[in-house]
């Protein structure tokens, strides 16, 4: 008994005709036929009934076919896994990030990936949250470490690893620096340093003011909240950032938090809703979930 013997009995069983069955398995059709008695004079039973105008399973051929499609999805099964192995021992993985990240542990996640994968190959590309959603859509990336500005992406899915409260930061003698807490409308007109526009922290900031009845006014702009420390020490503005960046660069620096409303900062895990394409994309989504999960 051979597979493609199985393979072309259920291809006519599933088309009701030896012609359309021939097609569908892309083999001459007394090459079908020739292959389906010998699997009947194997088994020393009849399976398909041939008289009428259309093929029907004997008796015989109904007791059959469960098996046939059982050992067609065990051979399926087992090319998967050498592929899925395969994909491992040779496979990549592109993980997408924010700027700096405080709160998340991005050299621990690759490094303990890497033990468990040491020959899938890694790289790390930092973006806005609106470029590397982008590049999720498009399958540029298998996953990233974006700001959500809302609760829901189209074509993607989300698992929150971080939220923590957005802060003011403000240098030695500036604006509020004898404050432990502010208004939200505090800061109209005042000079602000932020993130650029496409960022999850910018979008928070931008959404908040608008609900509170007017426009941020955005002095500096930096992709790296560190230089946003740095303007701020020197007394360029108000610099807005979550409160573990704001904690890592305590110096002469002075926190204060946003109230009323209170802005709070979230980073999810996403990838693509149907899932990486590759099998080292996959397996690093999985590991990523689990250990994200348990640091948080």
């Amino acid at each position: 008994m051979e597979l493609r013997q199985l393979q072309y009995f259920l291809a006519v069983v599933e088309e009701a005709s030896f012609t359309r069955a021939a097609a569908r398995v892309h083999v001459a059709q007394p090459g079908v036929s020739a292959q389906i008695r010998q699997l009947e004079r194997e088994l020393g039973q009849e399976l398909l009934d041939r008289t009428g105008r259309t093929v029907r399973l004997t008796d015989a051929g109904a007791a059959v076919v469960p098996y046939a499609r059982a050992a067609l999805d065990a051979v399926a099964g087992a090319r998967q896994a050498v592929d899925e192995l395969t994909g491992l021992v040779r496979g990549k993985v592109t993980l997408g990030s924010v700027g700096s990240i405080a709160s998340i542990d991005l050299p621990r996640l690759l490094a303990d990936f890497r033990r468990l994968h040491p020959s899938v190959e890694i790289s790390l590309w930092e973006a806005n949250s609106a470029d590397l959603v982008a590049a999720l859509n498009a399958g540029g990336i298998d996953a990233a470490i974006v700001g959500l500005a809302a609760p829901a992406l189209s074509g993607i899915r989300t698992q929150i690893v971080a939220d923590e409260p957005i802060v003011a930061v403000v240098g030695p003698g500036g604006p509020f620096a004898d404050r432990d807490a502010i208004r939200l409308t505090s800061l109209r007109d005042r000079p602000l340093i932020t993130l650029p526009r496409g960022s999850g922290l910018r979008s928070y900031l931008d959404d908040a003011c608008a609900g509170a009845g007017f426009t941020p006014r955005i002095a500096f702009e930096a992709s790296d909240p560190r230089s946003l420390i740095q303007f701020a020490r020197h007394g360029l503005g108000i610099a807005i950032l979550p409160a573990s960046i704001a904690g890592a660069h305590p110096g002469r620096l002075h926190t204060v938090a946003i109230t009323r409303p209170r802005l709070r900062g979230r980073l999810a895990l996403a990838w693509r809703s149907s899932g990486p394409a590759s099998p080292a994309g996959r397996a690093f989504v999985a590991h990523a979930r689990t250990a994200l999960a348990r640091a948080g």
